[in-house]
């Protein structure tokens, strides 16, 4: 059993730095591949017709009962892999915000669809999660990555996808628990597109 809040930001987490991994996303056609969903849908993002989407990507969701993989210090030495937990539920407290602004959310990782689940309904989830288990859509997009433990794993970033293009994306994500306030703001105008 694990001794640490998932829920929780360590206030001493190693900073991310921009290493450049998402500039050539901007303006980049979104892929045709399908995404398992959390909801028992297959996801196209880059469905031209869609609202705006959000996407934020992340390493992976903890559960209360099982360690990180390669042990709690070794992840949290990893600079913006710790606050998967935090990151999601910050998107569930301002979900209705997008909402309001007619705009789609989805959390995606390389973790599979039963995996995630678990995650959508302990932590009351109300948007789907999209697994890329296979890192096809990833490897398109060739999206920023890390190995760790023997896992590929996504790197902390957001991408807002309009009409199947990546309009802005958000890297590196830190802390992750202000994404979901940071790309409202975005999205009302208040911050300037990078």
């Amino acid at each position: 059993m694990r001794n640490d809040d998932l829920a929780t930001l360590p206030p001493d987490l190693p900073v991310p730095v921009d290493d450049g991994a998402t500039d050539h996303l901007k303006g980049t056609v979104v892929p045709a591949i399908e995404l398992v969903s959390t909801d028992g849908d297959r996801l196209r993002l880059d469905d031209r017709e869609a609202p705006r989407t959000v996407v934020f990507a992340y390493p992976r969701t903890g559960r209360p009962d099982e360690d990180f993989p390669g042990g709690l210090d070794a992840w949290n030495a990893i600079p913006g892999a710790r606050g998967c937990t935090p990151q999601a539920c910050a998107y569930r407290d301002r979900f209705d915000g997008f909402e309001a602004l007619g705009v789609r959310v989805f959390g995606l990782s390389t973790q599979s669809t039963d995996y995630q689940r678990e995650a959508v309904e302990r932590l009351h989830l109300p948007y789907a999660l999209l697994s890329d288990d296979s890192l096809r859509f990833a490897g398109a997009l060739n999206l920023p990555r890390f190995e760790h433990a023997g896992l590929t794993l996504l790197k902390r970033h957001t991408l807002v996808i309009d009409r199947g293009r990546i309009e802005h994306v958000l890297y590196p994500v830190f802390p992750s628990d202000r994404d979901a306030e940071t790309v409202l703001a975005w999205l009302h105008g208040e911050a300037a597109p990078a």
